[in-house]
């Protein structure tokens, strides 16, 4: 009897995730992103100077409402929007968690500390 239940258990399992499949299929076009998450289009990096890399991100994200895109544990997510409105960067959590948050002083971005010494910036356009 306890076969016949595993049986039934990964049959009404595999039908589930195929209905989710066909879900995603039909509902998100392809290209589409799912509500809340966000993507990386285009990556520049120029090292040219030295002891200096800059790095510019383009992203696409589709958020929820009351969200706009930003950037947690430093990778491109929906935040809330009074997080930018404010431009209390830190509160996002833009940082790695063994780095330190601290605002630039015109709140333009902030910087990363990391605990050996080297700093990340991030200036919003």
């Amino acid at each position: 009897m306890q076969p016949v239940r595993v049986a039934w258990a990964l049959a009404a399992a595999a039908a589930a995730l195929s209905l989710l499949a066909l879900f995603q299929a039909r509902f998100l076009r392809e290209g589409q992103l799912v509500a809340g998450t966000c993507e990386i289009i285009t990556l520049d990096r120029d090292s040219s100077q030295p002891r200096r890399t800059i790095a510019r991100q383009t992203a696409r994200c589709a958020c929820r409402k009351g969200q706009i895109a930003g950037t947690t544990r430093a990778s491109p997510a929906c935040v809330d929007a009074h997080i930018v409105r404010s431009r209390q960067w830190c509160e996002m959590m833009p940082c790695l968690d063994d780095e330190g948050c601290d605002l630039l002083v015109n709140r333009s971005g902030w910087r990363c500390a990391q605990p050996g010494g080297r700093v990340k910036t991030t200036t919003v356009s």
